[in-house]
């Protein structure tokens, strides 16, 4: 298969901002033994502008653009350097793309962009994909690396999508405020009843929430493929997932 994982912040680092070194490192070990087992892997990664937060010691993540767009050109060095350090210890090789929506957007870009990713794959390269937070505006403002990368699953024609998160699954409510609530396994529509239960941003250090993820989802069915929302607190579980077991919320893609 050809997979696209998404991973958040909220998966890559501590609270405090700093690395969650021991899930990283077990996210790139599985990543590379999928890839072995015959799959193609894209990453894309949220966390720059979060580790560059923790990195300069900042307090809180900052408000003003020009802040976040520093953190971001500190942090996307170090997160990439963590990757091709992890990824080379399994004599897998990283590439970096940054992309922002205009990248997307644009038809010549685009092409070359997919052209781009499809050649590294045919290469057995694992390509990095996050947005170019140091020059973007609207996209570090929303911090929607849920649709980037549904637009990167549909653009190199994946069979899956998976987005690793802090929560467990689509729910008929907010879990973390209402613990009745029940996680719905399969999405075959998006009716008004499954945009309902979308909430609002997760944690401090991310900016996506569940409706950028509705939203991703959205973009993924229409194409055709397949999306799965996970917790990525135990990136092992990606094995299960490769495995058919059924797990987190998985929204079915629209076959012709």
């Amino acid at each position: 298969m050809r997979i696209v994982i998404k991973v958040g912040t909220s998966t890559l680092t501590h609270g405090t901002g700093r690395l969650n070194i021991r899930r990283v490192e077990e996210l790139c070990q599985v990543l590379s033994d999928i890839k072995n087992a015959g799959h193609e892997i894209v990453l894309v990664s949220s966390g720059a502008i979060g580790m560059g937060v923790g990195k300069l010691r900042l307090r809180e993540r900052p408000q003003d653009m020009p802040s976040k767009q520093a953190a971001a050109a500190v942090g996307q060095c170090e997160l990439m350097y963590v990757y091709d350090k992890l990824f080379s210890e399994y004599n897998h090789t990283a590439a970096q793309i940054l992309l922002t929506g205009e990248d997307m957007r644009d038809e010549t870009r685009h092409r070359n962009f997919a052209n781009t990713m499809l050649r590294l794959l045919a290469w057995d390269a694992i390509p990095v994909i996050n947005e170019n937070d140091t020059v973007a505006t609207d996209e570090i403002a929303v911090g929607d690396n849920d649709t980037l990368s549904a637009l990167v699953a549909v653009s190199v024609r994946a069979d899956l999508l998976i987005v690793l998160s802090d929560i467990n699954g689509l729910y008929t409510a907010d879990p973390r405020v209402h613990p009745e609530a029940e996680l719905i396994p399969e999405v075959r529509e998006l009716t008004d009843a499954v945009l309902a239960a979308a909430g609002g941003s997760g944690s401090a250090l991310g900016t996506g929430g569940m409706a950028t993820k509705l939203a991703a989802a959205r973009l993924c069915m229409e194409a055709g493929t397949d999306m799965l929302i996970l917790n990525g607190a135990k990136p092992a579980v990606l094995y299960d997932v490769i495995e058919g077991k059924p797990l987190g919320t998985r929204f079915i893609g629209r076959k012709e």
